[in-house]
This record gives structure tokens, C-alpha cells and sequence, in this order.
């Protein structure tokens, strides 16, 4: 790509001492990891992190053969200037002369998201992009939207918790939103599958890296807020994560929020687009004149009533009617008063692209999201689910939600991950003690910690409360148990891990899928 292309819509100055850009040369990468090989022409971008600072290495890349660096302050080239500015090719020395530039910019990440962009040649406007942001409900909501439009005939890609998916295609990702190269990249291929939509979770710490920010999202959607991912390398405070999460509404074209959430003007009062929202709680009024925001005037509150719980044949479900701009009565085949908000919050989206009624019914009816409240079929007597929920907030809500089917008992089974918070440890332990008649405390991700050094903190919080609790260090004789020691009736909840096939343990990630395990337990009964 052109340079001059490749930095459209970018504000940039030059570094001195250095020879003036020549616009019309071929860039042959786009780089950011000094520690990577790129071809000779490339342009490298250097990146402030957490620990450490690719703006030290700039020379470094320019020796490497980058025509083109990136930086937010004039670099060090000290070393580059020493350098012989020699390679070595088939074992002979080549006078090598590059001849790079130096560029300014006032925020390396924020230009890597637009030139990556470019560098795509801008695949987010050629889709509706849907992006969601909150503390949970993201992925649930998410596989709900990708569903309705498909069964619209909208073909949807998907990017998030899950991984990405482009068509029948899911790839694995580390990030809930992948960096922008990769980001622009899996955009691009969407384009490429022909599919019309995008519906991708966007995570605080996306937003506070800037990693979409050449994205202008079609609809921007935000699910609830509670405190998560606060403490080093994450946010470092709510409010920073609060701000985090409302940056999502300074970048979309319609705004959709969870009124019910007590954080809901926090979030979306800044926003520089319409406000729309949904609601359960019967004070939210679709007539009501008065708007949550200052923008969102013309708002329509999209409202779920008449909401009942419903248990047949060993399947928990959900019922309600919506009214407000869509009226339909809506059936779901997984439980729990968030899956009403999550289901609404996609209704609340979808009505906007398509008018095809039939479509966004069935698709509901039929969700089931891998490891949110997955089912998985043991016995006649008793349910057993699969749960994601790692965190206080997300714990609570999966027990309230399980609790108001009216088990015989209702069983919780957890465990913390290494290396994160111990008050999430302690607040988990008080939770599922106080709210479930078993607490089976057991390992998750140890990560680099001892699995005795997690369980002694979760029992911290378990010690606050009269709560029956058991401990039993290995996770899958823990599920032995718990499936062994089953009564009637009885709802039990695999909690932590969801869609996770592994177990991190002194940095190296064993295979592990609970599915698998309940398999294998059952294979062994005979």
C-alpha cells in the first residue's frame, strides 16, 4: 500500500534529522512487535505497554529494514546511527541503505487502529457492525444477535469470548477483542465470506486500548456494570472502568442500554449518538416523556412483562412478552432473568435490521450458548448445567436465577483462577455459600499459584456464612462427587470454567473439557 494511503485521515508531523516521507512508496507491512520479522519497507509502529516500550526499539526496527516508524516523541536512533547499516544475505555483506522516516503522532495505539484499518481497506463499513459492551451478558447476547440475523438471512460474523466465527469457521483468540491488526484482519474476511453483519463484544480494556477505535460501530450496545477487571495491568479503579465502558457510546451511530441498571447514565450520557433502551422492572414506562440522556428524546423503551419461570421435562426455560416498538411473546429454552435482559437487548438490535418477526422468535427459542447455563443431560433426576460465571456478580446472578426454578437442592461447584483478585475470592466464597445448599469448593485456573494457597482465600469469604461447603482440590473428582452424591430434584451448576477446554497450571494449559469429564463418569458407571 501506498504511505500516502496508508495514513489517510491520520494527523502526523515529522521528526527531524530525517529525510522527508516519500508519500508515494510502497509500505510492505504494517508491523507493531519489534521482536517479529517483517520485510524490508515495512512501516513499525511503536507501542507504549505495561512493561516495557517498543519506542526503545525503534532503531532496532530501522535496522531491520522498517522505511517507515511510527512513534508518539522524537525516538533514540543512536544505535541505528553507529550501525555498519550492513546485513547479511546468503552469507555475503550487502550495502544496505534504508533511508527511513520518522513520524509523529499524538497516540501510537490510536493509529494503529486506523491504519490497520486502511491497511484492510476499511472492512467495517462495508458491515453493519453491532458492539456490545458490560460486565456480563456480552457473549450470551452476542450469540443471540448472530442468530437472529442469520436466521433473517443476514449472514453474521461474530467476534468475542468465544472466538471468532466467519461462517461455519471459529477461530481461537487470546482477547475477548482481538488487537486491531488482528481485528481488522478477521473484519476483512468476513468481507471476504460475504457476510453483511458483525456482532463483536467490546471489552473496557479494547476500549481503553484503543484496539476498535476506527470502528464506527452501526449500533452500540451496553448489557450492566458491576466492578470486574479492576487491579494491576486492568483498570485502576471503577470509575476508570466505568469511563472505559462509556467510550463505546462516543463511537456509534445508535446507542441501546440496559435501563434497569443503576449505572445506565454513567455509561451512555456522553454518548454522541441516539439513545434507545430496554427494560424488566415495571417502573419503566414506553410513553414516558422524560429521557434517561440528554440526546435520546425520541427513545422508545423496549419492555419485557408478563416474564414466568418455566421447568418441563428436566429443561429450564422462559417466558415473556415484550411491548414498546415490538410486541411478541418470546419462549426460551435456557433459563434466568438475564437471559430476559440478553434476549431483549438483541430484540432491541435486531428490530432495527430486520422486520422478519418469525425470524427473531425461532432464533431465541432455539439459543444455547456454549458454557452460559448450558444443560447437559445426565439423568431424569436431577439437572446439570455448565456456567461461566468467575466473578461475584455473575455468581449471584446464576444462583438467584437457578434458585427460582425451586430445586430440592441446589449445588454449587467453583473454583478461583490464580494470579487475579482475592477479594473476588472471598466475595465468591460468601456468595455461593450463602445462596446454594452445597458449596463445593474445588480448583479452576491455578495459574502460578498453589491450588490450596486459592481454596484457603475462597473459604475466607464461605467462613462468613452457615453455609454447607466441601472441598475437594481436584475439579473433575468434584464433579465425580457431585454427580455421585445426586439426589431428586436436585439442580447442580458446574461454575468457572464455560466454554474453557483447559486448565492453566504453572503456565502450561492441560486439556480439560467438563463435557468430556461428565462423559467419561458416566462411560465408567456402566
Amino acid at each position: 500500500m501506498k504511505l500516502r494511503d496508508l495514513l489517510k485521515g491520520i494527523g502526523y508531523s515529522f521528526m527531524e534529522g530525517f529525510d522527508c516521507p516519500d508519500f508515494d512508496r510502497d509500505i510492505t507491512a504494517l508491523a507493531f512487535d519489534n521482536r517479529a520479522e517483517f520485510p524490508e519497507g515495512a512501516m513499525f509502529v511503536c507501542i507504549k505497554g505495561t512493561k516495557y516500550d517498543t519506542h526503545d526499539f525503534a532503531d532496532e526496527a530501522m535496522i531491520k529494514g522498517a522505511y517507515c516508524i511510527i512513534a508518539e516523541h522524537p525516538v533514540s536512533v543512536s544505535e541505528y546511527q553507529k550501525a555498519e547499516l550492513v546485513r547479511v544475505v546468503d552469507s555475503e555483506e550487502e550495502e544496505y541503505s534504508p533511508s527511513p522516516v520518522v513520524i509523529l503522532v499524538k497516540d501510537t495505539r490510536k493509529t494503529l487502529s486506523f491504519l490497520a484499518a486502511n491497511w484492510f481497506l476499511r472492512p467495517a463499513d462495508r458491515l453493519i457492525t453491532i458492539g456490545i459492551t458490560g460486565t456480563k451478558g456480552k457473549s450470551t447476547t452476542a450469540a443471540m444477535i448472530r442468530a437472529i440475523l442469520e436466521k433473517a438471512g443476514y449472514k453474521t460474523g461474530i467476534i468475542g469470548t468465544l472466538g471468532v466465527g466467519i461462517g461455519e469457521e471459529y477461530l481461537h483468540t487470546n482477547n475477548t477483542t482481538p488487537g486491531p491488526y488482528e481485528l481488522q484482519d478477521y473484519l476483512s474476511r468476513m468481507v471476504d465470506a460475504d457476510c453483511r453483519c458483525v456482532v463483536m463484544e467490546v471489552s473496557s480494556q479494547a476500549l481503553k486500548q484503543s484496539r476498535a477505535a476506527a470502528i464506527t460501530f452501526d449500533y452500540g450496545l451496553f448489557t450492566n456494570l458491576e466492578p470486574d477487571h479492576i487491579g494491576e495491568n486492568e483498570h485502576a479503579d471503577f470509575e476508570e472502568y466505568m469511563y472505559c465502558k462509556s467510550l463505546l457510546f462516543k463511537q456509534c451511530r445508535l446507542g441501546i442500554g440496559n435501563l434497569d441498571d443503576e449505572h445506565f447514565e454513567n455509561v451512555t450520557g456522553g454518548a454522541s449518538c441516539p439513545v434507545e433502551a430496554y427494560s424488566v422492572l415495571d417502573g419503566a414506562d414506553s410513553n414516558n416523556e422524560k429521557p434517561a440522556v440528554d440526546n435520546a428524546s425520541d427513545r422508545q423503551i423496549l419492555k419485557a412483562v408478563n416474564v414466568e419461570f418455566k421447568a418441563n421435562s428436566g429443561v429450564l426455560g422462559i417466558e415473556y412478552d415484550t411491548k414498546g416498538g415490538f410486541e411478541a411473546h418470546i419462549k426460551l429454552n435456557i433459563p434466568g432473568r438475564f437471559n430476559v435482559y440478553n434476549s431483549l437487548a438483541a430484540i432491541a438490535v435486531c428490530r432495527h435490521i430486520t422486520d422478519d418477526k418469525n425470524a427473531i422468535l425461532e432464533a431465541l427459542s432455539a439459543t444455547q450458548v456454549l458454557g452460559r447455563l448450558e444443560p447437559v443431560k445426565v439423568s431424569d433426576d436431577y439437572t446439570l448445567m455448565i456456567d461461566y460465571a468467575h466473578n461475584a456478580m455473575a455468581l449471584k446472578s446464576l444462583l438467584e436465577t437457578l434458585r427460582a426454578y425451586r430445586p430440592h437442592r441446589l449445588i454449587c461447584m467453583f473454583g478461583c483462577g490464580g494470579n487475579r483478585s482475592k477479594e473476588r475470592r472471598y466475595e465468591m466464597g460468601e456468595v455461593s455459600a450463602s445462596m446454594a445448599d452445597l458449596t463445593v469448593v474445588t480448583s479452576d485456573n491455578p495459574r502460578f499459584e498453589e491450588p490450596m494457597d486459592i481454596i484457603n482465600d475462597i473459604l475466607t469469604g464461605v467462613h462468613k456464612t452457615e453455609g454447607k461447603y466441601i472441598v475437594i482440590p481436584d475439579r473433575k473428582e468434584a464433579i465425580k462427587y457431585c454427580m455421585d452424591h445426586a439426589e431428586k430434584g436436585d439442580l447442580i451448576v458446574l461454575a468457572g470454567k464455560g466454554q474453557e477446554d483447559y486448565q492453566e497450571i504453572k503456565g502450561v494449559k492441560y486439556h480439560m473439557d467438563e463435557r468430556e469429564i461428565i462423559a467419561d463418569i458416566l462411560k465408567n458407571r456402566g
